[in-house]
């Protein structure tokens, strides 16, 4: 008999139970990476026994086991099982390692990748690996789930609602991971207002701290934070995927158009393979600057392992990507270790201007298919979007960096060398979207200051992990103005027309941002009066604060530690809508959208 047809008969015999195993492996699977996830919180977060760690791992290891089971299931349950595997060919990768990892542990008693780590200064690769791991296939069993409706069949969510609930669910997880025990250096807990605000922060990628990151947290609260400033700044520049799919859960197109300040629909509705790009590209630029980060250290990080000052590397160049700005130096990049390592400073300037950039940006500029079609047609240019993210942030980093430099000579300038002048005059003017630092804020000039407040309040492109009014809103306003000024018939730019919806919506992010910002910044001189009453201290510096939290920026002039309880939760709100978009919170407060084709008579007043 050939293998074919015992293939074929084993497929017969199995055909009656396909679709009831299969679909009770994926609830299993959700359960036991549920659990496996809630053990390894208590792992790494509480303090444990040899003999309780011991009996922790042992049950992280029998998951393992079971992934390797499942899989092979599915295999046999497949009509085409070498189709299936190269379709699968991640999962088959990760199953060969898993496959691997526990002939070693059989054998030996230790992990391979333990060894392997450990041998070239890699401590705690193998936690990584491990938490990866977890996290995988959590995170797929759950897409799988939703995906083919057997968990959420009717349910019809616009996509509003579903992007701030994934934000929600990402602090609160964050959350509850800081207020672990072993999470920080003190004993005890982290306090839970402490905690969700510096998750809030991470998540949000606004980089405003209430601590000394590299103080109070140990190595594990360090990397919950990186990992938190990593899926908060991937939510947000690979939603607009989920658009592609949101037919799935019954949203229409007018509820994506709402949506604000993601992708322009024509350009990823037509790649399906999106968030997979995004994925790609982030985690390429992301090793890249991590790898020149590493090489640029010099004397920077003295007695730190081979392990550490990657890790150092790999947190600094993930922050500074995703514009969050939490660094693992106290007083930031101007400690004196590293404030005059120029060569970090333009390394995390150039990983923050592509971040702030946006992706949509960073794919028409660099994108493979997009360099060869215009090599091989030269007359076709750079999107219209393109345009306004790249020549509007290098306006505003020339402003900014003109600016920072006639006005801080005698100030934070004062002393350093020509080229360290060039450099923190630029460093500071790209990193506006940020919140890193190579000057101490606090000493800069109340000029400069208030350019600092107009620059975070644009804030960064559409499509970008930086936060403020963007790019965008402020190109079609600054447009519509001049078309008044002219008297034109039409919004033009880059010699196109602005429709004006776009034109309403960007003058909708600009009032929604002034008015949100306004109240915000009356609450705290309310509840913020003992920092008035300080000496040194002003309205200048809750302005700063503010509008840094809700341009999701970072930078702070110092007062964030003092802070009151209630101060805290009007900035920790301030960088949640910041983060999540304007639009996007008031459409998803506004409930459904509905549509009329009622015309009033034109009404006619004075304006001006």
């Amino acid at each position: 008999m050939k293998l074919q047809e015992i293939r074929e008969r084993i497929n017969v015999f199995l055909y009656g139970s396909k679709e009831r195993v299969l679909k009770a492996l994926k609830l299993f699977n959700l359960m036991v990476s549920t659990a496996a996830l809630f053990v390894l919180a208590i792992y790494y977060g509480y303090p444990n026994e040899s003999h309780t760690a011991t009996q922790l791992l042992g049950f992280v290891k029998g998951t393992f086991a079971f992934y390797v089971l499942q899989y092979i299931t599915r295999i046999l349950y497949d009509y085409h099982p070498i189709r299936y595997i190269r379709k699968t060919w991640f999962e088959a990768a990760v199953m060969s390692v898993l496959v691997i990892e526990g002939a070693s542990d059989l054998l030996t008693g230790e992990l391979f990748i333990s060894r392997l780590s450990t041998s070239i200064g890699f401590e705690s690769i193998s936690d990584f690996s491990t938490l990866f791991i977890q996290g995988y296939f959590f995170t797929v069993v759950v897409a799988e789930l939703i995906r083919e409706g057997s968990m959420l069949p009717r349910v019809r969510l616009n996509p509003a609602i579903i992007f701030i609930i994934s934000f929600l669910g990402i602090i609160t997880t964050g959350t509850v991971l800081l207020m672990l025990p072993e999470m920080t250096t003190a004993p005890g807990s982290m306090h839970f207002l402490d905690a969700i605000f510096t998750s809030t922060s991470a998540t949000c990628v606004t980089g405003l701290m209430l601590v000394d990151t590299v103080t109070f947290f140990s190595y594990k609260g360090q990397v919950v934070l990186l990992l938190l400033i990593q899926l908060g700044g991937l939510n947000l520049i690979a939603f607009g995927s989920f658009l592609v799919l949101a037919s799935k859960f019954g949203v229409g197109v007018r509820q994506h158009e709402v949506i604000e300040d993601f992708v322009n629909r024509d350009n990823f509705n037509a790649s399906s393979g999106l968030l997979g790009r995004v994925l790609l590209w982030c985690i390429g630029i992301e090793a890249t600057g991590a790898l020149a980060m590493y090489l640029s250290w010099g004397d920077s990080l003295p007695g730190l392992s081979n392990g550490r000052t990657w890790f150092y590397s790999v947190f600094h160049a993930v922050s500074a990507f995703n514009n969050a700005g939490i660094s693992l130096f106290t007083d930031g990049l101007a400690n004196p270790a590293v404030g005059s390592n120029y060569g970090i400073h333009w390394i995390v300037t150039a990983l923050v201007f592509f971040g702030a950039l946006g992706m949509v940006a960073i794919f028409d500029l660099f994108g493979f298919d997009r360099l060869r079609e215009r090599m091989e047609q030269p007359w076709k240019h750079i999107s219209f979007a393109t345009k306004i993210a790249l020549y509007f942030s290098l306006g505003l980093v020339g402003i900014g960096t003109i600016s920072y430099w006639l006005l801080e000579q005698d100030g934070t300038l004062a002393g350093m060398s020509p080229f360290g002048q060039l450099t923190t005059s630029v460093f500071q003017s790209a990193t506006r979207t940020s919140g890193f630092n190579t000057v101490d804020i606090g000493q800069v000039g109340v000029p400069m200051l208030f350019l600092l407040i107009i620059l975070m309040f644009i804030g960064s492109s559409s499509s970008s992990t930086g936060g403020g009014i963007k790019t965008s809103t402020l190109s079609i306003v600054l447009a519509d103005v001049w078309r008044t000024v002219r008297s034109l018939d039409h919004v033009q730019l880059f010699k196109r027309t602005i429709p004006d919806v776009l034109r309403s919506r960007a003058y909708s992010v600009l009032l929604f941002f002034l008015v949100g910002n306004t109240v915000a910044i009356f609450l705290l001189t309310i509840t913020e009066a003992d920092i008035l009453d300080t000496p040194g201290h002003s309205i200048l510096d809750l302005i700063f604060e503010e509008v840094s939290a809700f341009g999701t920026v970072g930078l702070s002039t110092g007062i964030t530690p003092m802070l009151s309880s209630y101060g805290k939760v009007i900035v920790m709100v301030s960088m949640f809508v910041g983060r999540v978009g304007t639009l996007t919170v008031a459409y998803a407060i506004g409930g459904k959208l509905t549509q009329t084709h009622i015309k009033y008579p034109e009404g006619h007043t004075m304006v001006g």
